[in-house]
């Protein structure tokens, strides 16, 4: 073993990655595996693709249909994690929506669907396997996916319900983190920019062109570049990391 994968490696550890089968969910969780973790996709939606390229990669992986928003159902999916794999040592909470719209034109429906999904079911998760973290000794990392969005608002589109989310997000992360690093438990945020994921591509292009010239780099993040971040978050290398907010935005948040 090489000194890098004694010290950024996830060898032994199972790694859970909510929304896991597409986007940055994805990629994410193959960063994971090829770091020697045993993944775990918790997805409404199926992970058939994601299942497969981690095989391909040589990793382990399964899936297990989970809605985050249902605490029955993430404790469920908690239960058949600790039989098939007998650890819970990573949590990636990262199954979230968008949806832009005028404050005035969505409805109260709409906005309580958001925080539902990127917040508490973040919290639902989270609350779920920290539990299980204290009660077995596990000195884990669970990392939230916040947004850029959580200290800015983006321009031109409007998406409040999203923004509010991220922005509780980030200081969900500091009160759970605060909370628990009396038990070894590490809890961060991550908060990407405009990240070019497949999901990007139904992006209309006029919002595209508009934020180019707001991004210093003027570029879109590659999703490959959030894996760096995320596997030190997930080490034990970042033992004393916890309650941070690691922004990885090409410097939009600097202006």
């Amino acid at each position: 073993m090489s000194y890098i994968d004694t010290i950024f490696g996830l060898t032994g550890k199972v790694a859970i990655v909510t929304g896991g089968g597409r986007g940055i969910g994805q990629v994410i969780a193959r960063g994971f595996a090829k770091a020697g973790a045993e993944v775990v996709i918790l997805s409404r939606s199926g992970a058939d693709e994601t299942l497969e390229l981690i095989k391909k990669d040589g990793g382990k992986a399964y899936y297990i249909a989970t809605d985050v928003t249902k605490e029955e159902s993430v404790d469920a999916a908690m239960a058949e994690i600790l039989k098939r794999s007998g650890s819970i040592d990573i949590v990636f909470n990262n199954a979230g929506i968008c949806k832009h719209q005028t404050t005035l034109e969505a409805s109260i429906a709409d906005f309580r669907e958001v925080v539902d999904v990127n917040l508490t079911g973040e919290y639902i998760v989270a609350r779920a396997a920290g539990r299980i973290m204290i009660e077995r000794g596990i000195k884990g990392s669970i990392i939230n996916m916040a947004s850029m969005s959580g200290g800015i608002v983006n321009v031109p589109q409007w998406q409040c319900s999203y923004n509010a989310s991220k922005a509780a997000v980030i200081h969900m992360t500091r009160s759970l983190a605060a909370e628990w690093a009396e038990h070894g438990i590490r809890v961060n945020s991550i908060s990407p920019g405009y990240i070019g994921t497949p999901m990007s591509a139904d992006t209309p292009q006029e919002l595209r062109d508009a934020w180019m010239p707001l991004i210093p780099m003027h570029r879109m993040g590659k999703p490959e570049e959030l894996i760096p971040p995320m596997l030190y978050l997930a080490c034990d290398a970042a033992g004393y990391t916890s309650g941070s907010d690691v922004v990885v935005d090409g410097a939009y948040t600097c202006l």
